[in-house]
């Protein structure tokens, strides 16, 4: 296998050899061609069966397999691949109604699973964490507290607030304790959660994640608790939830204060007793589950408002970690700018883009309303689109959006005042939304946020849902 990944901030993801196995021809090289873009090394084959002739003799460090193929099924595949030597991390890919035996495939020692249809992005970093996390187990090594900043962009900075941030993450991760952590949408919210589990006595075991957002109160109850067979119409089969997947490991409860008030009651039994009882059942299962939450709203005037239960943020918040936005830490704009810089061109297989002086004031003085996401964005569209000459403040501007919608020049005193953040926030949306006339991809990725998290804000403004379009759906 290949060597440790490298611990430098600037370093690019780690790339490897990815071996695809799907019956379906365009979705194979759909994902290959995904993957090959990102810097990988990818071979594909059309079954499960083909896919250990190939194991046999050649090694991998990642396998990425569909669930419903003929002949030998996913699930078959990974039974094989448990009771043989192969060296590689394994993810599954399932269509949404399949989610239940995708989680299974986790017990026979599957990294993650991947709903269809996807984002190319979303492929990319799944597969990135899962070639590394493969070569740290290779090396016999975790990660330190001291090495997560060179692991995770969202640690990236030399700033006082990265510092102080980077210091309580030190002291926090090894621990089992429970951490809360707030932030900004696109700040990194994530990666610092998934820098706690790397970091923490935990880090071989699962780190199991829900986008609570985007789950009706229902659903949300089976995904983090699981059903009988029966237990509600539609429940054909049982399901294993959240919680018990995650049982010895870490569960990452991603934007908590979108669960519904009746569910946090039943959350909050699970953090005192670490214990529940599945849906349409009676049996009581217990848990040793480390808990991660992170949240962009204030939960302290969630509580006041009574949106959110207070002995529940007090569970939640044992450890509270702040991630300071982008804007509170400029001395880190040029730091993050020349990783993104040189990431894109790993990617893109090319020298690394210039940006001229004044490209580079420009970056500096932006408010940046999405945070360290939208900086990446920014910088890898100019990197796709750059015509081999340095990039300037002219190319850079229209893609920066103020809170009015305009180009990004306006001094910052000019910003209204006396406007919450939550109703800012608001404004720029729904001002982004109607300059790209309503095309939600554009719009997300003006803002710098996934379309998943701006469609959770416009149905919370009463915006009626529409189609989404994922780049790199299979």
């Amino acid at each position: 296998m290949n060597a440790a990944p490298s611990l430098n901030p600037a370093a690019a993801p780690p790339t490897g050899r990815v071996l695809v196995v799907d019956d379906h021809r365009q979705a194979r090289e759909s994902m290959s061609d995904i993957l090959r873009q990102a810097g990988h090394r990818v071979e594909c084959v059309s079954s499960a069966a083909e896919a250990l002739q190939t194991l046999d003799g050649e090694s991998f460090d990642l396998v990425i397999t569909d669930l419903q193929m003929p002949g030998m099924s996913g699930l078959d595949f990974m039974r094989h691949l448990q009771r043989r030597p192969h060296g590689a991390q394994v993810v599954m890919v399932t269509a949404y109604a399949t989610v239940t035996s995708a989680v299974e495939a986790m017990k026979y020692g599957a990294f993650d699973y991947l709903e269809k249809p996807f984002a190319a992005e979303r492929l990319e970093n799944l597969v990135s964490r899962a070639v590394g996390h493969g070569r740290l187990l290779d090396a016999g090594t975790r990660l330190s507290p001291a090495a997560v900043s060179g692991e995770s962009v969202a640690m990236i900075g030399s700033s006082r607030p990265m510092q102080e941030l980077r210091a309580r993450l030190a002291l926090a991760a090894p621990t089992s304790e429970t951490i809360l952590i707030g932030g900004e949408s696109g700040a990194g919210k994530e990666l610092v959660a998934r820098s706690v589990h790397a970091a923490s006595r935990r880090a071989t075991t699962p780190l199991v994640s829900l986008n609570c957002p985007v789950l009706s109160a229902q659903l949300m109850e089976s995904e983090l608790f699981g059903h009988e067979r029966g237990a509600f119409t539609g429940a054909e089969t049982a399901r294993t939830g959240r919680f018990e997947l995650a049982d010895r490991g870490t569960i990452l409860l991603d934007e908590i204060s979108e669960i519904d008030p009746g569910l946090q009651a039943k959350l909050l039994r699970v953090l005192q007793e670490r214990s529940f009882e599945r849906v349409g059942s009676s049996k009581t299962i217990e848990v040793d589950v480390r808990v991660l939450a992170t949240t962009n709203r204030d939960l302290r005037a969630e509580v006041a408002a009574g949106r959110f239960r207070e002995d529940l943020f007090f569970r939640l918040a044992v450890i509270p970690l702040e991630i300071p936005p982008l804007r509170q830490r400029r001395d880190d704009i040029g730091e993050l700018t020349d990783h993104f810089l040189r990431r894109a061109a790993a990617r893109l297989h090319r020298e690394a883009c210039e940006l001229t002086a004044g490209a580079r004031s420009l970056l500096a003085e932006y408010h940046w309303p999405g945070n360290v996401r939208e900086l990446e964005n920014i910088i890898t569209r100019g990197s796709v689109l750059n015509a081999g000459r340095p990039i300037g403040a002219d190319e850079l501007r229209p893609w920066l959006i103020d809170a009015a919608g305009a180009a990004a020049s306006a001094p910052r005193d000019e910003m209204p005042l006396g406007l919450s953040l939550r109703e800012m926030e608001r404004k720029m949306i729904q001002a982004t939304l109607e300059h790209f006339d309503g095309h939600r991809a554009k719009t997300a990725e003006a803002l710098g946020i996934g379309i998943r998290t701006l469609s959770g804000k416009l149905k919370e403004y009463g915006y009626a849902p529409r189609a989404k379009r994922l780049a790199g759906a299979c």
